[in-house]
């Protein structure tokens, strides 16, 4: 027997549909102006700069997809068209002959050190000079809280 739903109230909805609907837009902006200002999609940009800020250049095939929440196939499909364009190589991992490590390229450095800045100033003009500095401060928190609570809950 199923249960009744435990549906929102219309505050909640509101809070709801409007964090969806801000956090759409405002990635399939983002994304649209990424690719016609560097010709680089938003899962390269993301790969480059966990690759270049948080892995020194190299990281694990699996870490990688682990650290951008993504499954190991579509990492493999990510990964080979970005191989294929020049900006990472796939290299194997000496210690775990199944094991790989995914390495940013000079080419793929300079493909996130040209975006990079463009990006930034989209990302300051669409949503960072929206709001607040307190304002920031609090969806910090908020994003912060979501997250820890989201690591608590099983899939």
């Amino acid at each position: 027997m199923n249960a009744t739903p435990h549906w929102l109230t219309s505050e909640q909805k509101v809070a709801w549909d409007s964090f969806i609907r801000m956090q759409e837009t405002l990635i399939g902006r983002l994304s649209r102006l990424l690719q016609a200002d560097s010709q680089m999609s938003a899962s390269d940009y993301v790969v480059l700069v966990s690759l270049t800020e948080r892995g020194g250049g190299r990281m694990r095939f699996l870490d990688l997809a682990k650290l951008v929440e993504w499954e190991k196939s579509r990492m493999s499909h990510q990964v080979r068209r970005m191989t294929t364009r020049g900006l990472v190589a796939r290299e194997d991992c000496p210690d775990d002959g199944r094991g790989a490590f995914v390495v940013a390229t000079p080419a793929g450095y300079q493909a996130i050190e040209e975006a990079a800045p463009l990006h930034v100033e989209h990302v300051r003009r669409l949503f960072i000079d929206a709001l607040t500095p307190e304002e920031l401060d609090t969806l910090g928190r908020i994003s912060s809280r979501v997250l820890a609570h989201m690591e608590k809950q099983s899939d």
